[in-house]
């Protein structure tokens, strides 16, 4: 079984291996979707979205959210954003397993990661 969170963050960034107008600093509100899998325990439940909820601010929002992601990471293409959520989340979910990083750069363009 299936079971995603979706979250937002505002941050900015430019692309400096990029040649076209990404090149130059801007920002985005990104949309994240963090998706877990496994079985319902005795209660039901895959993992609580709470606890979703708290391990992402933690491990991920809390650096991210309004800040500038070429200070994070050298070229924070969506693709490498999303390579580095995982990083930050993978086996933080105790039974349950981190099956998808999903990171929207915009309405209509994301990144899915599988690890």
């Amino acid at each position: 079984m299936l079971v995603s969170r979706d979250f937002k963050f505002d941050a900015a960034h430019y692309l400096p291996k990029y040649h076209g107008k990404c090149e130059k600093l801007h920002g985005h509100t990104y949309k994240l979707r963090v998706t877990l899998e496994g079985e319902p325990d005795s209660e039901g439940m895959v993992f609580d979205f709470a606890e979703i909820k708290r391990v992402v601010a933690e491990r991920v929002l809390e650096e991210l959210d309004h800040s500038s992601l070429n200070d994070v990471m050298e070229n924070p293409s969506a693709e490498n954003i999303a390579m580095l959520v995982w990083e930050r989340l993978f086996g933080e979910f105790g039974r349950a397993r981190l099956h998808e990083v999903r990171v929207w750069e915009t309405e209509g363009c994301f990144v899915s990661y599988l690890g």
